[in-house]
């Protein structure tokens, strides 16, 4: 069922911090680097099963064999997509957000909870996860990317709130808001959108996916917010140019 992604999500955040409220102390380093990496691993695969799945395609012949799909559409939306992404320089712009939301938090001197309400909702709702994620559950009724998620989410926010408490939980409510929209806008538009468009979106998604599983598993190496508008381009090129080898 449409939606079904985004429950699991917030319902992984609640519980994750109820666990984390029960860890004094906070988690040491070590165990938590260890989890991101855990975390970061499984992702990719995620994200390079998901782009292979939409990249291979098996030749007509004697004998079976691999072969490339989508290839070109999927430079040209990238480069494009990353071009834009630069221009207006979404990566720094969430980055600025959030140094700004914890500069009122600091300046009108609230407690951890207000911290740890922020720290946690720029976390678990920025990101290509929760945008791809939701498109394709609104799209498609595919939550497979929102169930991953929800449990890394879930991790996260067990760590975040062993630091800052009950704050934390709170994150639950932009989550279920932002994806939630996303997702009944994807669904309102899946009567207009052919299965190559969608086909399409799932397979750049993928990439960006494991995009972000190359940051959690080895630090920041690529601006994934900075190629979203790669998913515009792939839209287009499916809608308009039909003709081109893709």
């Amino acid at each position: 069922m449409i939606g079904t992604g985004t429950i699991a999500n917030v319902a992984a955040i609640v519980l994750g911090g109820a666990i984390g409220l029960g860890v004094r102390g906070g988690l040491k380093a070590h165990y938590q680097e260890g989890l991101m990496k855990a975390m970061g691993l499984g992702t990719l695969f995620i994200g390079a099963a998901g782009a292979l799945a939409g990249a291979l395609t098996v030749q007509d012949g004697k004998v079976a064999s691999l072969g490339t799909a989508a290839t070109l559409s999927m430079i040209l939306a990238l480069a494009l997509g990353t071009l834009v992404g630069e221009f207006f320089d979404f990566d720094g712009k969430m980055e600025h957000l959030g140094i700004w939301l914890k500069a009122k938090a600091d300046k009108r001197g609230d407690s951890q909870f207000v911290q740890g309400f922020v720290t946690a909702s720029l976390v678990v709702c920025v990101g290509a996860m929760a945008i791809v994620g939701s498109i394709q559950d609104g799209l498609a009724g595919d939550a497979t990317t929102l169930y991953t998620k929800a449990v890394i989410d879930g991790i996260v926010v067990m760590v975040l709130a062993s630091v800052y408490g009950k704050g934390v939980l709170f994150s639950a409510l932009p989550v279920g808001v932002l994806q939630g929209a996303i997702t009944l806008c994807a669904g309102l538009l899946a009567p207009v959108f052919s299965q190559p468009v969608i086909d399409n979106l799932s397979f750049l998604g993928s990439l960006l996916i494991f995009c972000v599983g190359v940051n959690l598993a080895f630090g920041t190496k690529f601006k994934v917010a900075n190629m979203l508008p790669a998913l515009v381009f792939g839209v287009v090129f499916t809608l308009v140019v039909p003709y081109l080898p893709l």
